[in-house]
């Protein structure tokens, strides 16, 4: 896998698809890596140039000292895209990838074609520090391990993960082998994560794409977020909890399809 120099640390990427035409970027989950956006590699590759990256402290991008901020990780994809000789993109981003994804169309409006916004958040609030604190700790003291069962049931609906298809093992051992300080440096990065006064600034065409049972960012949130971006759309996925890329792909790549289509 190529790696590349960004400001001063390796960012791991892929890229797939054309050489010519319009790129996707595709920005993953805490405690995953580039590897969970696979069906939507597979079903866009004839259509699009396709770049995933490991966020800086997961798969094999570098684990710099923490704690990091979403600037900082917005300016990693800036520069990587610098480095690939990239202008613009679509930028597809899931749970922390739409955090990153709202830091890039905040401070680089000009690198976007448009904005995908996954199963996300614009703002972390103070009843939710404690539950941020419990993770960062439990992963410091016992290792992604004692993580894992509480995210699986955050991320997939029940009769999805009892089938146990391998969808939910990719997850699981995408998520085991995040490095403790990675995954600890971006949820510092993720606590203070406060976009949400802000989002009416975006005038990018924007989806927003949740999982009808997503109880990490719950429908709620995507709502409060469509009405604060003039013109963007809501897409609600039935039977899909906070992962619905890899839980419904088929609707969720539907849904992608028709909203590119009519950006490109």
């Amino acid at each position: 896998m190529p790696r590349i120099k960004v400001d001063g640390i390796h960012i791991n990427y892929e890229i797939y698809g054309r050489e010519e035409g319009d790129v996707l970027m595709f920005s993953h989950s805490l405690g995953t890596n580039l590897l969970m956006w696979d069906p939507q590699v597979k079903a866009f590759r004839d259509r699009y140039k396709i770049i995933c990256f490991d966020t800086r402290g997961h798969g094999k991008s570098d684990v710099p000292e923490g704690p990091y901020t979403l600037e900082e990780m917005a300016k990693d994809a800036i520069g990587l895209l610098d480095k690939l000789g990239i202008e613009k993109v679509h930028w597809i981003g899931l749970s922390m990838g739409g955090m990153i994804a709202q830091a890039v169309a905040l401070n680089y409006p000009e690198r976007l074609k448009s904005l995908i916004l996954c199963d996300t958040a614009a703002k972390v609030s103070e009843e939710d520090q404690p539950i941020w604190q419990e993770r960062i700790d439990n992963a410091l003291k016992y290792g992604m391990e004692a993580l894992l069962d509480a995210t699986l049931e955050r991320w997939f609906t029940e009769p999805f993960r009892k089938k146990n298809p391998p969808e939910v093992q990719l997850i699981k051992k995408l998520f085991l082998s995040t490095p403790v300080k990675g995954f600890v440096g971006c949820a510092e990065a993720i606590r203070k994560l406060n976009y949400l006064d802000r989002l009416s600034e975006i005038k990018l065409p924007t989806l927003i794409i949740v999982g009808e049972e997503d109880k990490g960012t719950p429908v709620e949130v995507s709502k409060e977020m469509h009405k604060r971006i003039a013109g963007s759309e809501l897409i609600i996925i039935p039977s899909a909890a906070h992962l619905s890329n890899l839980e419904q792909p088929e609707k969720f790549n539907t849904a992608l399809a028709d909203f590119l289509e009519r950006h490109t």
